[in-house]
């Protein structure tokens, strides 16, 4: 006796099943393409865009090609942002401008609030955009928040001055820096023993994507220009 109920006894259902979970697994291949490359336009598309609010509203109508032709054209600031920080690093290097910059970060160090500020952003604009080899060396493995849990960190350099002699510790400190998941532009600032440090054989761009994918891409160690999906 047949059961009317059985899945052998129903072979639509069966190929509407199949056909649904085609199109399911089509999807999600189609949003592994589609998603990175949307996101990276529309990131581009939005800080382009904010550069040029900023920019244009500085810029005399007359030298504004768009009021000629008509056209709204994106990106307009963002070239004439990078023309006036080329020229104004230009004359930077010149002994006018050093000695114009010299007295403006006089004035600035009389403002109390200011001058707080405009130190902070100083020094973190010269670690970013410096033209130096100061980066991270490798990267390593710490115990934190714990010993017996051990989370991806970015060598700096040897601890120095006040840090390296208020703590008491028998040997040189590294300062490390811990990133956090996915973001690893912000984490913390740990000074740790330097027998406490694993280094790693990976490079930091290897480790760092490790740290974005959540431990989801590991690096190839066949190709190290291709990733090594986990369980691949």
């Amino acid at each position: 006796m047949t059961n009317p109920f059985d899945e052998e006894n129903h072979p639509p259902r069966r190929r509407r099943r199949r056909i649904l979970a085609g199109l399911r697994a089509n999807f999600l291949t189609g949003l592994v393409v589609v998603a990175p490359v949307s996101l990276t336009i529309y990131l581009i598309s939005t800080v382009v865009g904010w550069i040029d609010s900023w920019v244009l509203p500085f810029v005399p109508a007359n030298f504004r090609l768009d009021q000629y032709i008509g056209i709204d054209l994106r990106g307009a600031g963002v070239i004439i942002f990078l023309l006036f920080t080329i020229v104004v690093g230009w004359l930077a290097k010149g002994i006018i401008g050093r000695s114009f910059l010299g007295w403006a970060e006089g004035v600035v160090d009389r403002m109390p609030v200011v001058r707080s500020i405009y130190n902070g952003l100083k020094q973190i604009a010269e670690t970013v955009f410096a033209q130096t080899d100061t980066s991270f060396e490798k990267a390593c493995l710490v115990e934190y928040p714990r010993k017996g849990i051990w989370a991806i960190a970015f060598i700096s350099t040897n601890a120095k001055g006040e840090v390296n002699k208020r703590i008491p510790v028998d040997e040189q400190l590294i300062s490390v820096f811990l990133p956090t998941t996915p973001n690893p532009t912000s984490g913390f600032l740990l000074f740790v023993p330097k027998s406490d440090i694993m280094e790693l054989s990976m490079s930091v761009e290897d480790a760092a994507k490790l740290v974005i994918s959540a431990g989801l891409v590991y690096p190839n160690p066949k190709d190290p220009k291709t990733p090594k999906t986990e369980g691949k």
